[in-house]
């Protein structure tokens, strides 16, 4: 009970010091924000220690959301990585003290660059805060370390501060999930976004009987294609389906298949889908309908069939 007692009170001091954070999005906040939507150059993310590892993380969001951004560590910067920082570049300082070593040798080099800097700090009162053009004032109470030292709510802090900022930049620059994709081809984030139907598709065989095909063909045309299903195709235009379950309920009902057609046994009206439909979407309507194919039909003209495998092995859950 003891070890649950002490995890509770880590969690329920990073949430305090997260939600108290709503107290200091202030105009600062907002021209924070401003500055690095109207820079032209980067954004430079900068720290030392915890604060460093929180810089790292919160360039991969801008990053991967539309501000290009860069990591420089404050102990490189002044031992000859300051050559990173450009004239239109805006730095983005993190430090909980605002008052390191680095940072003091740091600044002046920025002052002197014409850099606008902006200080995410848990120290108003700092050398950092005093001298940077916007302060996103990540104070916290206490940490959540038993001995107070640890970073801990400050660091959490900082990558909420962090996550904010990125989050109201994704909103004004109108960033939307298709752009998300073009930073994500890789991963199965991006593939949820750009991967359509008409890149799937295209790799199955074509299943498809008339509608007054035997029963014979019908079964050959499901068999050879495996995937389980065919269309009924009159003039190009999917009328029907035939699924082999469908097959398997006719045989246990029917002694005599002489004469059986697919039109017979076909369900009418099957649901279809559009090449252009993101492939998640056509897995959401399958799930839907506990069905595991779909007919892909553009402008009314049957094209083929999209399994449910053929989505899942793209890693699209």
């Amino acid at each position: 009970m003891e070890i649950k007692d002490l995890a509770t009170d880590v969690l329920r001091l990073e949430a305090e010091a997260v939600s108290n954070l709503q107290n200091f999005i202030n105009q600062s906040f907002e021209d924070s924000v401003r500055c690095i939507l109207a820079m032209k150059g980067r954004l430079v993310v900068t720290g030392i220690g915890k604060s460093a590892i929180i810089a790292q993380k919160i360039v991969a969001t801008m990053n991967s959301t539309g501000t290009p951004s860069v990591f420089m560590h404050a102990a490189d910067a002044i031992h000859g990585d300051l050559g990173i920082i450009q004239p239109d570049d805006v730095v983005l300082c993190i430090s909980k003290s605002g008052n390191t070593p680095e940072i003091s040798v740091l600044i002046p080099f920025l002052k002197m660059n014409g850099n606008k800097l902006i200080a995410l700090v848990g120290n108003t009162d700092s050398f950092l805060a005093k001298e940077a053009d916007f302060i996103l004032n990540c104070t916290v109470a206490q940490e959540a370390c038993p001995n107070n030292l640890a970073p801990t709510c400050s660091s959490t802090a900082q990558l909420a501060m962090g996550d904010a900022l990125a989050s109201c930049l994704i909103s004004l620059r109108g960033f939307t999930s298709q752009d998300f994709a073009k930073y994500h081809p890789g991963g199965i984030l991006g593939k949820r976004l750009y991967v359509k139907v008409e890149d799937l598709y295209k790799y199955n065989d074509k299943p498809v009987v008339a509608p007054d095909d035997n029963l014979q063909k019908v079964i050959l045309e499901i068999s050879g294609k495996c995937l389980g299903v065919t269309a009924v195709v009159e003039n190009n235009m999917v009328v029907g389906a035939i699924t082999d379950g469908d097959l398997r309920r006719m045989l246990q009902k029917c002694t005599d298949t002489n004469g059986i057609t697919a039109r017979d046994i076909m369900t009418k009206n099957p649901k279809t889908i559009a090449p252009q439909t993101l492939a998640v979407e056509a897995l959401d309507l399958m799930r839907k309908m506990h069905i595991t194919n779909i007919f892909v039909v553009d402008n009314g003209q049957y094209l083929g069939v999209i399994h449910i495998h053929d989505i899942l092995k793209e890693g699209i859950l």
